[in-house]
């Protein structure tokens, strides 16, 4: 009737699976009840779990990150602690084999497709349709969906830690390794089913957002008026598009061989393993440049703001952002250079790696001369900016290295390899996340965060990246690989030593952060962005009150410029009321997306644990419920005139005084 579920599917012989439960039940349930008992439960589904609101989806898509990058840095701080217990005098350190593989499975998983997945979208979510005068996405609902979907495959990899185990594979799974001869278990399934479910959300919300920047600009925003961020979401969207079906379909192939036993992925029955890694990394290339072109947007935005100049290059950087997106297709096989395809094969893959880079010396170069000779207030956005224009430019170098093939061989599996996907991510990535994050969070909530902590937490950052990531390189040139539990070599056990006094130091900068949010929360009174533009910033979002109301714009504003809204406020004709307000549609919030993904995430654990009758149930859920919100008429409702007019002038008034 279970299925493959039984009572040994609970770890009970692991105590730090078991006391990690322990802790995540203790705050769930303490969390469920504070809940109850400020009577929170209304409007948490109406003001948030049901809402179609772009900007609540994208602030519960960052919250979804947040957890999911505590969740994934727990990983990484047992793997380094691992590694430096382990590596002298034949210690075995305290993870046995199995749990350290699925830790760095779960470690690569949790923090590219959970962590900084919904942290890019949720970014692109919050600011796109405010940058380019709209009310909403252009597709409310499937938005709401696309977020649930995202949030049932991170509940997944979650239950992963309680019932059964994770992928043992490494974060792309490679056969023959994650076929059902070697990998029997469960863990494949969990893999499989959590970025199929999560997969969909986000293609879904590639089509509503590429729709959403080509149909609803404001009018006299056209194509190269519209600001850099908005550039990179379109063009990030754009690949979401493209590679996301290859991973799809590459996941389901795998499926067929493990649940059907066919042969897409074996070396027997006329497989190829070589055929999925060919396939994953078509799909994986482009989802580096899905990750960083949106945080390029961010770098823009910032560095023109806090320079207090227009961006240096528009066009060359818009040029460089469209010439990147079609690259990143023609890259892929710099990954494996070792399988075999021959000297052409990979010297073309080399020289297409290394043109690649040009675009994004541009960017760098753009950056730096925006700078040249500006105002640049030395704020966290700012901060993490400078941070990255050095970190992602030896990130940048050591891909070059790597992009030549008889080097590739050398440093390839190594802990080099390590370092240069970490400076890449991390000082890309992750850095843009965090000044998308402070510079944009007045516009979210109405209030700064504050700066003493923001500086803290983004020295701890660069600091702890600097002292955990630079020693991998060296290793990775004394010849360790990656993904080893123990190691024999004392040589290498300072430097292992030194990577985890870096990992405890970025830990610190994780704490500051949270401390930054909760002491901003406490002071949000003295931090309040009464005018909507704490920053005296250039682009549309800061043309409306903080935080954003929820019809956007009383009226569609009319775009004549770049910097529309900096050349308003030069010319003194920003912030001028309309004669008169006239009512706004906007559409009405639906419980569907959140059912759905119930249903979703049952019919997943039902297929990881083969249990059939409960995914047929799942399953014919799902579809009853999307033809019973097909017949649901009731989709938009009418804001009117004088409820927008008493909004504004509110608004008006916080300008005044």
């Amino acid at each position: 009737m279970f299925g493959k579920l039984t009572l040994d599917a609970i770890p009970f012989h692991q105590p730090i699976i078991m006391g990690t439960l322990a802790c995540v039940g203790l705050g769930g349930i303490v969390l469920l009840a504070l809940i109850t008992r400020f009577r929170l439960w209304r409007p948490l589904w109406t003001r948030w779990l049901t809402s179609v609101d772009h900007k609540a989806i994208g602030i519960m898509y960052i919250i979804l990150a947040m957890v999911m990058l505590m969740r994934g840095f727990a990983d990484a701080l047992m793997m380094r602690s691992q590694q430096a217990l382990a590596s002298v005098g034949g210690a075995a350190g305290y993870l046995p084999p199995e749990h350290y593989d699925q830790i760095f499975t779960a470690h690569g998983v949790i923090m590219i497709f959970f962590m900084a997945m919904p942290f890019i979208v949720g970014l692109m979510n919050l600011v796109v349709p405010l940058q380019i005068g709209a009310r909403d996405v252009a597709f409310p609902y499937l938005n709401n969906l696309s977020l649930w979907l995202t949030a049932a495959g991170a509940v997944l990899i979650n239950l992963s830690l309680g019932v059964g185990e994770f992928a043992r594979t490494g974060w792309l799974a490679y056969p023959p390794l994650s076929e059902a001869a070697y990998s029997p278990g469960v863990g494949v399934d969990y893999y499989l089913w959590s970025l199929q479910i999560s997969g969909l959300g986000t293609l879904l919300a590639g089509i509503n957002m590429i729709t959403t920047i080509l149909k609803m600009r404001a009018p006299g925003m056209t194509m190269m008026r519209m600001p850099v961020f908005t550039w990179t979401s379109l063009c990030a969207n754009m690949l979401i598009v493209a590679a996301f079906p290859i991973l799809t379909a590459t996941l389901a192939m795998l499926s067929l061989d493990r649940y059907l036993g066919m042969h897409f992925f074996t070396n027997d029955g006329g497989g190829n393993p070589m055929m999925y890694v060919n396939l994953i990394w078509a799909w994986g290339h482009p989802e580096v440049y899905i990750l960083v072109l949106p945080c390029f947007g961010i770098f823009s935005e910032v560095v023109a703001t806090f320079s207090s100049k227009r961006l240096f290059g528009y066009k060359s950087m818009v040029y460089a952002t469209v010439c990147i997106t079609v690259l990143s297709f023609l890259v892929w096989l710099h990954h494996f250079f070792t399988m075999g395809s021959g000297a052409n094969v990979n010297a073309f893959f080399g020289i297409t790696t290394m043109i690649i880079s040009i675009p994004t010396g541009v960017k760098i170069f753009n950056w730096l001369f925006t700078m040249y000779r500006g105002r640049v207030q030395f704020t966290p956005p700012i901060l993490w900016t400078m941070g990255f224009l050095v970190t992602f430019t030896i990130g940048g170098m050591t891909g070059v290295l790597t992009a030549v093939p008889p080097a590739d061989f050398v440093l390839h599996n190594s802990l080099f390899l390590i370092a240069h996907f970490h400076n890449a991510i991390i000082g890309g990535v992750v850095f843009g996340c965090m000044a998308g994050f402070n510079y944009w969070f007045p516009k979210a909530f109405g209030f700064r965060l504050d700066e003493r902590l923001g500086k803290v937490s983004f020295w701890c950052w660069l600091t702890g990246f600097y002292l955990a990531f630079m020693p991998l390189y060296a290793l990775g040139l004394m010849g360790m690989t990656r993904r080893l539990n123990h190691v024999d070599n004392p040589v290498w056990h300072v430097y292992l030593l030194v990577a985890m006094a870096g990992a405890l130091v970025i830990f610190c900068g994780i704490l500051a952060q949270i401390a930054q949010i909760a002491v901003s929360i406490r002071n949000r009174k003295a931090l309040a962005d009464l005018t909507g533009d704490p920053w005296n910033a250039r682009t549309l979002e800061w043309s409306v009150s903080s935080p954003a109301p929820f019809y956007n714009f009383a009226e569609t504003p009319r775009v004549s410029g770049r910097d529309s809204f900096w050349e308003a406020k030069v010319t003194g004709e920003a912030y001028r009321p309309p004669a008169r307000y006239g009512a706004i549609h906007m559409p009405s919030n639906t419980g569907t997306g959140v059912i759905l993904s119930a249903f979703a995430t049952v019919l997943g654990f039902a297929l990881v644990w083969q249990i059939w009758w409960l995914a047929i149930v799942a399953l014919a859920g799902a579809i009853v419920v999307t033809i019973v919100h097909s017949f649901n008429e009731n989709r938009a409702y009418s804001v009117p005139g004088d409820v927008v007019a008493r909004t504004e002038s509110a608004f008006q008034q916080q300008l005044t005084a």
